[in-house]
């Protein structure tokens, strides 16, 4: 039973402060900071694995191939590679993919969509990450 209901959404929770975690994803309230980057973030687990950047730890391991990787979530999807697993299609042209993100970038193939623009020359990329890349050209 989840007796706690968020009043915006309508997502429900267990306990009290489930739902007050889950208010400042509305509220936009980050009140746990980086201290080497000032990066501020709603959850402080999220802080915990954004802090293994700076560290280097990555404390989670692919048992196929011995890859580490500093969050559970990246090991996750490391895996659906390892098994070719492709949950998410693309409705317009059928091509599935292992990520949704892949997912989401390859869509704007078909929009044309290119919504990260560079703020140095305003080229337009699809991908942040293609943006960053870029970026290093500059």
């Amino acid at each position: 039973e989840k007796p706690y209901q968020c009043s915006q959404c309508e997502k429900s929770f267990r306990g009290r402060y489930g739902l007050f975690r889950h208010q400042r994803l509305h509220t936009g309230e980050k009140p746990y900071a980086c201290g080497e980057c000032g990066k501020s973030f709603g959850q402080s687990g999220d802080l915990i694995t954004h802090q293994r950047f700076h560290t280097g730890e990555k404390p989670y391991q692919c048992p196929q191939c011995e890859k580490f990787f500093c969050n559970k979530s990246s090991l996750v999807k490391h895996q659906k590679w390892h098994s070719g697993e492709k949950p998410y299609k693309c409705h317009e042209c059928g091509k599935s993919f292992g990520q949704s993100s892949d997912l989401l970038a390859h869509q704007r193939t078909h929009s044309g969509e290119k919504p990260f623009p560079c703020p140095q020359c305003g080229k337009r990329f699809t991908r942040k990450s293609s943006l960053i890349v870029h970026q290093r050209g500059h």
